[in-house]
């Protein structure tokens, strides 16, 4: 009896502990409800919302926090003074002006009007009906809930919103560079993203952002003249005709009014942003998968052809993503003229319009990319902007490289050289430092969108290549509309491929110790035994599996394979039409390591350590030996 007790308690916290493993996720959940009205004459808004927040945490919530982004193009604001403190602030934020014959950066935020400068603010705060306190402390906004919000429990929220649409300078705005009207991006009161870590209520200081998962239902009153673009679907496209009514439906519109109220649905994403011009054609270009791609580009005889040229382009990418990560969840993706940049946002992106054709295909295959990342998989790119920027970039190139024609260098290894240029500065941070916190914008870029890019690079080196794309398709199947981390796309390589690799994620993302291995010293052996000695040494900190490629006179090859210890793995031969020895492991412990090879010094024309390049070292010259 008492065994059978014990053995039943056993039993019972096994299944307890493993439910309690997959069950131990939870997010929380928003749905939306808004109607807001824009006067194109002086750019203001005014809106009302309706928000229905779910709290599917352990928390009790006394307090919740909205993003008000708009209130950072104010003078003096946080994004202002950060602008005029970082040491290369980004170009389209300033204006180059003469001082003392000295170039000086000026920050055009600090410039701003009062009728030019963007502002947000919200009034009549409710609860369930019930007045809240809300404070507003710049770009977010404290609210002290009526009554406290229980685990599992739903609320709704009700406010109203006043907005005035900046001019342009970073992202949203007005009537920027490329004569685009109103790019309305991070313009409503936004809920702030509460996890497992705890709330994301970060101020706007130009970089990325974080949102819920939920579903928006938005009506857009606007002059009738203008033509939208955005997220999700509308619903009464034979009301507003513009290309988008259905194919021989006759469009109804009221003639006798002046303005035209636009009405969208979105499901299950994280945000909702539009685009809106007096002078935009809209393209329809449908994908074998059956997802309608929109584009929305200025009526400008400089730019038609491009934009024609680059459709067909943009369908295949689209399909190639597909079949590379996992297919895209929504039937819309617009590709809108926004006129700064580029930026991602839920099943749409705002891009520049002009210049040359390949510049337009590659912002679109960039921004496009990110419907997978951050679209779709979402991870928190405020504090990981690699996971982001870095896989986005990654499948850009592979993209890019897919579409021509000519197959020239991989432009992968551009990473490779914009990662060893930032160690040599001196100026690089780790990958966990937040967006915010880089001393630099450059050590941002090349941290997040490069070197990002090869912690997968370097992935296919130490698993290899069918495991790497495996671990993408895995990482997007089972963590799409969950947030994932770090953690997260480490543990779904070790899933598919059997490999220990936290030391990996700690050193490439929490660390900046670098990759240096180098080839020592060869010596024949004076055994008289036709045999060559190899010594080779671990220069840097960060430890890695070394791939060896001998090429001897005779025209033949031979690889040799030296396994890392603590990753307790042996990878597939990459090139498995030349011989492979597997040789024994090298602990990080011992820097030096020491090998022979089964032939004559003289017989040898070169070694080299890593000849395909996707290991990121930082000194490649002493990973070569020939023999002169």
């Amino acid at each position: 009896m008492k065994k059978k007790l014990l053995f039943s308690i056993a039993l019972f916290s096994i299944i307890t502990i493993g439910f309690s493993q997959k069950s131990s996720y939870w997010q929380q959940k928003v749905d939306y409800k808004m109607e807001v009205s824009m006067d194109v004459k002086t750019y203001k808004y005014k809106g009302k919302q309706e928000l229905v927040y779910t709290n599917n945490s352990s928390d009790t919530l006394r307090r919740v926090f909205y993003h008000l982004f708009n209130n950072a193009f104010q003078p003096g604001s946080e994004m202002d003074m950060r602008l005029q403190s970082i040491k290369d602030p980004d170009g389209r934020m300033v204006n180059k002006i003469k001082v003392d014959d000295k170039e000086v950066k000026e920050s055009r935020i600090s410039k701003l009007n009062s009728n030019e400068i963007g502002y947000l603010h919200v009034t009549n705060f409710k609860q369930d009906g019930v007045n809240a306190v809300a404070k507003e402390v710049e770009t977010i906004l404290e609210v002290t809930l009526a009554k406290p919000l229980l685990p599992g429990k739903s609320t709704k929220f009700t406010l109203d919103f006043d907005g005035q649409v900046p001019v342009q300078i970073r992202r949203s705005g007005r009537n920027n560079r490329e004569g685009v009207e109103l790019s309305m991006a991070q313009w409503y009161p936004k809920m702030a993203e509460f996890d497992f870590e705890g709330w994301h209520a970060d101020p706007y200081i130009s970089r990325e952002f974080h949102g819920v998962w939920g579903n928006f239902d938005v009506k857009i009153t606007i002059d009738k003249n203008y033509i939208l673009g955005g997220t999700g679907y509308l619903q009464n496209a034979n009301k507003i005709g513009f290309g988008y009514e259905k194919k021989g439906s006759k469009v109804k519109k009221d003639t006798n009014s002046e303005t035209l109220t636009w009405h969208f649905k979105a499901t299950k994403v994280h945000d909702f942003t539009w685009a809106a011009d007096k002078n935009y054609i809209h393209d329809k270009q449908v994908t074998a998968d059956g997802i309608t791609i929109h584009f929305l580009y200025k009526n400008n005889p400089d730019i038609i052809e491009n934009w024609k040229k680059a459709q067909p382009e943009t369908v295949r990418l689209m399909e190639f993503y597909n079949k590379t990560i996992g297919k895209y969840p929504y039937k819309d993706y617009s590709v809108i003229q926004g006129g700064d940049g580029g930026m991602e946002y839920a099943m749409c992106t705002l891009i520049l319009g002009e210049g040359k054709l390949d510049g337009l295909i590659g912002v679109i295959a960039h921004e496009m990319a990110h419907a997978w990342f951050q679209g779709v998989l979402a991870s928190n790119e405020s504090k990981h902007s690699w996971m982001d920027e870095g896989f986005t970039t990654f499948l850009e190139d592979l993209g890019i490289y897919e579409l021509n024609d000519k197959k020239g260098e991989n432009p992968i290894f551009g990473a490779y050289k914009s990662y060893a240029k930032l160690v040599e500065s001196g100026k690089e941070q780790p990958l966990s430092t937040h967006s915010d916190r880089y001393d630099e914008n450059r050590s941002y870029s090349v941290a997040s969108y490069s070197k990002g890019e090869l912690f997968l690079t370097q992935l296919e080196y130490l698993v290899g290549k069918e495991n790497l794309i495996k671990t993408l398709k895995r990482f997007f199947n089972e963590f799409k509309f969950k947030h994932p981390t770090p953690n997260d796309i480490k543990r779904t390589a070790e899933r598919v491929s059997g490999a220990n690799l936290d030391w990996y994620l700690v050193d490439w993302t929490q660390t900046t110790n670098t990759i240096d291995y180098g080839i020592k010293n060869i010596e024949s052996a004076t055994d008289g035994v036709q045999k060559t000695g190899v010594s080779l040494e671990r220069i840097g900190r960060m430890p890695m599996p070394i791939d060896i490629l001998v090429e001897y006179t005779d025209g033949t090859k031979e690889t040799f394979y030296i396994p890392l210890r603590m990753m307790s793995y042996e990878k597939e031969n990459p090139t498995p039409e030349i011989k492979r020895t597997t040789l024994k492991n090298w602990a990080w412990g011992n820097p030096n390591y020491f090998f022979e090879i089964n032939k004559n010094k003289n017989n040898i024309k070169k070694i080299t350590i890593d000849p395909i390049g996707l290991m990121a070292d930082i000194k490649r010259e002493n990973n070569v030996f020939e023999n002169k």
